[in-house]
């Protein structure tokens, strides 16, 4: 008589179905590769995307604009990529989330490499646009893929690290574009931010490793788009958070695009390269962001959310000095709050949304993105028509009602349950 298959042995049958697998936990080699990879990621996406911010003041001068002129190029820049967050977001369903990226950063650089031949303003204008739209490609689905493939456990940690990463991409593409446009002008200044970034999304392709927890969704037409949109959308949890984005990427990107053009005149007539010094503050966003991160086990999101809005208050309180030393400190805190609620915010959204994780993330960057380019623009008006006070204030404003809005919206606690029940599981 023929022995029993094992599928069909009764020992077998009684044995527990294998668990589902958790994602990479911190310290194994995939996460370091996911990790360094969406590094390399933000680099190639941020220096590119802010890389007129430290030279605005130049291409004013030379193209003969008015500094809310010049500021359009970081505007319709963050325009193109509010535009397209959502629609590679959909893409990323149907074919991966690597293989978008990987579309978006190589479309990106190729843009980015013919920006330094416009001939004209509103050509130049064109090109930031559409490499605006090649870049949303990244940011949604970079913290999809990490809220797939990463342990819940250290998934804040991951999404923290990541946005540490963006500070440095952003950091790096002004301090290259600072003193090359004062040596050779703008145009120099954004051919060395493109290699820099092809290099860098290079790095990206080679590094980052496949998605093993993703599932590519069946095509949900126009009408089942449109059905998660307005369900994240109904959710009051998330809409808090699109608004925190909203208002303070917008006054984030005011204060970056004219601190410069304040420092240009008097009393302190800087020259270009000292300028974009001012973007070193970058650094404390990439401490913040990891340092935020790792205090929601001890005080919850909420509470770390909170804090960074008012450390971006007291940081423009110092602003309105006309020390330069305080102006910097002020800057320094300013910039790690703000990146400390970013980090939060940025990750949250894929704790919140139970299903249609990329479209919720795509919501917060489009409003992110919305936000930079509304108020970074609207700040310009502000500041040529009542200058640095009042610019400011408006900022400060924006931080006061944002910390408002998640104090009354995500009750005390909400949210983190789950991360330390994850945490309490990773450690037995």
């Amino acid at each position: 008589m023929p022995r029993p298959s094992p599928a069909r042995s009764p020992r077998n049958r009684h044995r527990p179905a294998p668990a589902p697998w958790a994602g990479h936990a911190k310290g194994s080699a995939a996460y370091r590769r996911i990790l360094t990879g969406l590094a390399f990621a933000g680099v190639a996406t941020f220096a590119q995307l802010y890389s007129t911010q430290a030279v605005l003041p130049l291409i004013a001068r030379e193209l003969q604009v008015t500094a809310a002129e010049a500021a359009l190029t970081v505007s319709l820049a963050t325009v193109g990529l509010a535009m397209t967050v959502i629609p590679w977001s959909f893409l990323a369903d149907r074919i991966g989330r690597v293989r978008a990226m990987a579309w978006g950063i190589s479309a990106a650089t190729v843009l980015g490499l013919l920006t330094p031949l416009a001939p004209n303003f509103p050509v130049l204008l064109g090109l930031r646009t559409l490499e605006g739209m090649a870049l949303g490609g990244i940011p949604a689905i970079a913290i999809a893929y990490l809220n797939e493939e990463v342990n819940k456990a250290h998934a804040a940690l991951a999404a923290g690290t990541y946005v540490a990463g963006t500070t440095l991409g952003g950091l790096a593409g002004r301090l290259v574009a600072g003193p090359v446009g004062e040596l050779w002008g703008w145009r120099a200044a954004a051919l060395a931010v493109s290699v820099m970034a092809t290099v860098a999304a290079v790095l990206f392709l080679v590094l980052v490793p496949p998605a093993r927890n993703f599932s590519p969704a069946a095509a949900a037409g126009f009408r089942g788009a449109l059905s998660t949109l307005a369900a994240h959308c109904r959710n009051p949890r998330l809409l808090a958070i699109y608004v925190q984005a909203f208002l303070l990427m917008g006054g984030f990107v005011a204060v970056y695009n004219f601190l410069g053009f304040r420092l240009s005149g008097e009393p302190f007539s800087l020259p270009a390269t000292l300028i974009s010094l001012i973007f070193l503050a970058y650094l404390s966003g990439t401490v913040s962001a990891r340092w935020a991160a790792g205090l929601t086990l001890r005080f919850g999101r909420r509470n770390v959310l909170v804090t960074g809005t008012a450390l971006m208050v007291a940081g423009l309180a110092l602003t309105l000095t006309q020390f330069l030393v305080l102006i910097l400190a002020g800057l320094l805190l300013f910039t790690g709050g703000f990146f400390a609620a970013h980090s939060i915010g940025s990750g949250w959204t894929g704790v919140i949304a139970s299903t249609g994780r990329a479209q919720a993330a795509s919501l917060y960057n489009l409003a992110y993105y919305l936000g930079s380019s509304v108020i970074g623009w609207a700040g310009g008006l502000l500041f040529q028509s009542l200058g640095w006070t009042a610019l400011a204030l408006a900022v400060m404003g924006l931080a006061c009602t944002t910390a408002v809005i998640t104090v009354v919206v995500h009750p005390a606690g909400s949210g983190d349950a789950a991360v330390r029940n994850a945490a309490t599981a990773a450690v037995r």
